[in-house]
C-alpha cells in the first residue's frame, strides 16, 4: 500500500506517526508492530485493521461511508472512463439546479 500511494518508508511514517527506522522492520518482518501502530497505519492508509492483518480480508475503508451516495459509489468498484464521466455529468448537473434554485429563492 505504501508503494501503491507512492510513498517513501519515511513518508508512511509522518503519515502514521511512527517512527521511521521500525518501517523496514515491519515491512520485512523483522518486528511484528504494536496494536497502536496497527492503528495508526490503517488511519494512514484509511483501511480497516482487519485488511492489515487478515489475508484475506477485503479492503475497505477505515471509517463508514458518511452518506448513501457515498457508499454506493464504493460498492460500484472502478468505473469505466466513460461511466466516470457520465456520473460526474449528471452530478454537475444536480448542483447547478440547487444553486438555480438558490438563487431564484434570493430574488423571487
Amino acid at each position: 500500500m505504501r508503494k501503491e500511494k507512492g510513498w517513501s518508508q519515511d513518508e508512511l511514517a509522518d503519515h502514521a506517526q511512527i517512527d521511521g527506522r521500525q518501517v523496514s522492520r515491519y515491512e520485512n518482518d523483522r518486528v511484528v508492530p504494536s496494536v497502536e501502530v496497527i492503528i495508526k497505519v490503517a488511519q494512514a492508509f484509511d483501511v480497516s485493521i482487519d485488511f492489515l492483518l487478515l489475508e484475506k480480508a477485503p479492503r475497505r475503508a477505515l471509517h463508514a461511508p458518511q452518506s448513501k451516495l457515498v457508499q454506493r459509489i464504493a460498492e460500484m468498484g472502478a468505473l469505466s472512463v466513460d461511466d466516470e464521466k457520465s456520473l460526474l455529468h449528471m452530478l454537475e448537473a444536480i448542483e447547478a439546479k440547487n444553486k438555480l434554485k438558490a438563487l431564484a429563492a434570493k430574488v423571487g
